[in-house]
Order: structure tokens, then C-alpha cells, then sequence
């Protein structure tokens, strides 16, 4: 299914990475997925920490690579932020029950880098968000919305941005 509504940014430092993540945590309500692409280094990580921060999570987001899940049960109103980086996974069978067992729950927010090893159990209404570094400094974000709901999301965070 192709979509219309991509949203394209540019951010030139951390600050502006995890301001961009906090803008878009303050927009969720539960029950989102984002599925993070992009190179080590390119910011996934950074955007998370955002994120939280704008879900109102008082502990400190630590990157998930070596753990494979974290997950922050403080966020605000009764919300959960399920934080995944596959980057290290050899079989997405491992993690699938976890997995669609998050996916499906009202209450949390599912944020997932390296997801190309689960897709298939992604579902069919996500944000991806797609980052490029042009320069040292410079990352380019695509977001792509696959689905209502995440088409839906773009529009509201495009009256934001």
C-alpha cells in the first residue's frame, strides 16, 4: 500500500534529535508501533531517549543491543515504552510471543530498531522512521506511515512540526 503523507526533517545535533523524539513521544497515546531504520550511529537510539522524554519516563533509556528489549513501565497516563534492538538477533522466533504480546497491548508504546527480522510480525499499521546521515553531524528523517493509524499520526504531528 503506498502512502501520500511522508514526513521528511533534518536535524543537525543530538539536542534536535531527541527534541524531534519528544515531540512525537508527546503525541502518543498507546498501542503505537515505530519501527526505527537506519545505520549504527545514525540516531535510533538518541530518538528513543526523546521519546521517553516525551512520554514523561523519568529513568534514563539505555540502548537495548546487548539485552535485546528494556522496557519503562513510568511513563506517563499508565503508559509503557517496550524499547527492542534486533540488531544481534539470529532467529525472530525468540522474541515473536514477546513480540505480538507488546504489539497488542493498548497501553504501550513499541519502539524497534533493526525490526527487518520480524516484519512479519510488525502487523500492518506502523511508523517507520528512516534515518540517513548525510554528514558527521546532519541526519536526514523520513517517516513513513504504513497504515490508518499511522497515517493518521503523521497528520497530527505535521500540524506540530
Amino acid at each position: 500500500m503506498l502512502y501520500l503523507s511522508l514526513v521528511k526533517i533534518t536535524v543537525n545535533s543530538e539536542l534536535s534529535m531527541k527534541q524531534l523524539g519528544k515531540t512525537i513521544g508527546e503525541l502518543l497515546v498507546g498501542g503505537e508501533l515505530l519501527q526505527l531504520v537506519g545505520d549504527v550511529g545514525a540516531g535510533k537510539t538518541t530518538f528513543t531517549k526523546g521519546l521517553a522524554e516525551g512520554l514523561d519516563i523519568a529513568e534514563t533509556v539505555q540502548s537495548p543491543t546487548f539485552t535485546i528489549s528494556r522496557l519503562y513501565d513510568d511513563a506517563r497516563d499508565n503508559l509503557r515504552l517496550a524499547h527492542y534492538d534486533f540488531y544481534r538477533l539470529s532467529d525472530p522466533g525468540i522474541m515473536a510471543d514477546e513480540l505480538i504480546e507488546t504489539r497488542n497491548d493498548s497501553a504501550t508504546i513499541v519502539c524497534i530498531e533493526w525490526g527487518a527480522i520480524v516484519r512479519d510480525v510488525l502487523g500492518n499499521d506502523f511508523l517507520e522512521v528512516q534515518f540517513a546521515s548525510p554528514t558527521e553531524t546532519d541526519r536526514e528523517l523520513t517517516l513513513v506511515p504504513h497504515g490508518t493509524s499511522a497515517e493518521k499520526f503523521i497528520d497530527t504531528l505535521s500540524e506540530r512540526l
